[in-house]
């Protein structure tokens, strides 16, 4: 099974993801996980991504995709992929489709995690001074939600007209949000 945990940034998709590798035994293919190892590495992607990142910016369509790609084998031989961040856009979403459907594959289901914008404002300022993460600035994490409006937002009408999209309340404890997930997979 492949799905897409879907929602702004900070909205909960990567503690969620984590909780359905362990449960399920899939492989979250989170791109900002890999674009922060890759920085932490100092590899030539990571130097060329830094400031994109730090600044609030989105990664191009053709570097995140081939994140995706390069990792694909090792979500297929554990069963499916937990896609988390990605795709943002309506083209990554398109591009994502067809790399899947060369391998025989497809999104099977799409979870919207809900959220309220004001109250990730301060998941974030929390998060920043716990962890210091660059990309949790919270003037940067300002850009990255508007950026997450303007251009992911419209993946909600692709893929709800696919029937795959399911909403689950993001607000509520962490193992009530668990609880809604599993439904919506089952």
């Amino acid at each position: 099974m492949n799905i897409i945990l879907f929602g702004p940034p900070a909205a909960g998709k990567g503690t969620q993801a984590k909780r359905l590798v362990t449960t399920r035994g899939m492989v979250q293919l989170s791109t900002g996980d890999m674009l922060r190892a890759a920085i932490k590495a100092e590899s030539e992607l990571g130097l060329k991504v830094k400031d994109i990142l730090a600044t609030g910016g989105l990664v191009s369509d053709e570097i995140v995709i081939d994140l995706i790609k390069e990792n694909l084998p090792a979500a297929e031989a554990a069963g499916g992929a937990i896609f988390d961040g990605f795709p943002r856009t309506v083209a990554q979403a398109e591009a994502l489709d067809a790399m899947l459907g060369e391998r025989g594959a497809k999104i099977d289901k799409v979870v919207r995690l809900k959220v309220d914008e004001a109250a990730l404002v301060t998941r974030i300022e929390k998060r920043f001074a716990e962890e210091g993460r660059s990309d949790d600035n919270p003037e940067a994490y300002k850009v990255r939600l508007a950026a997450y409006n303007a251009q992911t937002a419209p993946l909600l009408p692709y893929y709800a007209a696919q029937g795959k999209l399911f909403e689950v309340d993001g607000m509520g404890a962490v193992e009530d949000v668990a609880a809604h997930i599993d439904s919506a997979l089952a």
